[in-house]
């Protein structure tokens, strides 16, 4: 996945959250980090307790800031933070599974995109249904801005709570593999599973939406993927 630097982002607020039962939360949108503006609130956010499964909470500020100087000069990997409202509440990587991180470990198709999903630590009470909101719109983005025909992720098995969200929104669990400071589990969603996942489908208009039920992780909870837990689907690494 080369993707222009230049490519415009559009809001995602109208398709991703006007529509669904988490619409109060407000607009979604996701712009390009840009390094210098943004390192400071993505160190506070990489190096919080909550945000160990990244493996980055000894980095200072300054490695930080060199981090997203590096994935603002890449082709190959992209760093975009989202607001909610207007306010920076998560932080999504992209890449290309074919030559960053995956590369020779999987079967790369066409249209793989690599996704690594960060929500910003809790400050005060968990906002219900604030990670379903932004795991649909990331979603959302990989599959219409990027044009992903999959999303391939890439979790640490110990991250069972993760887990849950991911299953919701459609992942399927390929197979374990090693990478640098982890065994993981890879995993894949297509179009199709993401539209038919909790997450993807659109529910039923009502003139009354009910309240929305929480999700199984809060705002602070890192989402790399989908380890294996009991329930989740698997797919053949051939076949999907």
């Amino acid at each position: 996945m080369s993707t222009p630097r230049s490519l415009p982002t559009e809001p995602l607020s109208a398709p991703t959250v006007r529509d669904e039962a988490w619409r109060r939360i407000g607009p979604v949108r996701l712009d390009r980090v840009v390094p210098e503006r943004d390192a400071l609130t993505l160190h506070h956010w990489l190096t919080h307790p909550a945000s160990a499964f990244w493996q980055m909470t000894e980095l200072g500020l300054d490695d930080v800031l060199a981090y997203q100087q590096r994935l603002a000069a890449s082709t190959d990997e992209h760093a975009w933070i989202g607001r909610v409202d207007g306010r920076p509440t998560f932080m999504v990587e992209t890449y290309d599974p074919s030559r960053v991180l995956l590369k020779g470990l999987y079967r790369a198709r066409a249209g793989d995109v690599g996704m690594h999903l960060l929500v910003a630590p809790p400050q005060g009470a968990p906002l219900h249904g604030l990670t379903d909101a932004v795991m649909a719109a990331t979603m959302r983005f990989c599959f219409e801005t990027l044009r992903a025909q999959r999303v391939v992720v890439e979790p640490d098995v110990r991250n069972t709570a993760i887990a849950v969200k991911n299953a919701a929104a459609g992942f399927r669990v390929v197979r374990e593999i090693d990478l640098p400071g982890k065994r993981a589990a890879l995993s894949v969603c297509t179009r199709e599973d993401f539209a038919a996942s909790r997450l993807g489908s659109r529910p039923r208009r009502t003139t009354a939406p009910g309240p929305t039920a929480p999700g199984p992780t809060g705002p602070g909870a890192t989402v790399r993927g989908t380890p294996v837990v009991p329930g989740a689907r698997t797919a053949r690494e051939d076949g999907r």
